[in-house]
């Protein structure tokens, strides 16, 4: 499985996952410059978290124009494997690649921990490792992960089985104490309809591997490989 990720102005997040996919993949990843034009060949391309341009405007509405957007616009549209973490969810939003808007958490504080969260399914090439239905702990660090979008749309996520992660317990139940920045039905990650594009707010690249902790973002990319190599 080749890999690449896209490097915005303001990227902080780009080179820990780096580190994650060479781990799990066992090849070098390609870091593409958002000012470039083309990408390399690639079997997965990944928007890193970060504060791309210093979340001026909105959170990630300048790199959404960035010139290589146009590239993985494209790519995301011939069936592209796309991950965007954090910032990166907030680029793809902006870029109308997934639906919704991602705005400033209910408690308008920066959050900055390990949460849980309920994967939703395994049917899919990014969750096919997990058990549907487990609570997994990864860590947030955001400041703008509320979810939002209108009644109709969350049916349709729902109906869809678009919607990949939502805050929970430790043991996997919904509730509004574990909506950690008050995103509607406590989501935290979500798929186009083809399901070949993956945007969430929490970072499984800092929970891969034993020594950080914990390795349950680990089966993200571990399920990327199993599913694309």
């Amino acid at each position: 499985m080749q890999a690449s990720v896209i490097v915005f102005p303001g990227s902080n997040c780009d080179r820990d996952i780096k580190v994650s996919l060479e781990h799990a993949t066992q090849k070098s990843v390609n870091m593409v410059w958002h000012g470039d034009s083309t990408i390399p060949k690639s079997d997965l391309i990944v928007l890193p978290g970060g504060f791309s341009y210093g979340d001026y405007l909105r959170c990630g509405a300048i790199s959404a124009k960035s010139r290589i957007m146009k590239a993985v616009i494209q790519a995301a549209n011939k069936g592209t494997p796309i991950l965007g973490i954090c910032n990166g969810f907030q680029i793809l939003i902006e870029a109308g690649l997934l639906p919704g808007a991602l705005t400033r958490n209910a408690n308008l504080k920066f959050i900055c921990k390990d949460t849980y969260l309920r994967v939703e399914s395994n049917e899919t090439i990014f969750t096919k490792k997990y058990k549907a239905g487990a609570a997994i702990r990864i860590p947030v660090a955001h400041h703008d992960g509320n979810y939002f979008a209108d009644e109709k749309t969350l049916d349709q996520l729902e109906a869809g089985g678009q919607v990949a992660f939502r805050y929970s317990t430790e043991q996997g139940e919904i509730t509004e104490e574990a909506n950690i920045n008050g995103s509607q039905r406590n989501i935290a990650g979500i798929y186009n309809d083809s399901k070949n594009i993956l945007g969430m707010m929490p970072h499984p690249e800092r929970l891969d591997q034993a020594i950080l902790g914990g390795t349950d973002g680990a089966h993200l990319f571990n399920s990327l490989v199993d599913s694309l190599a």
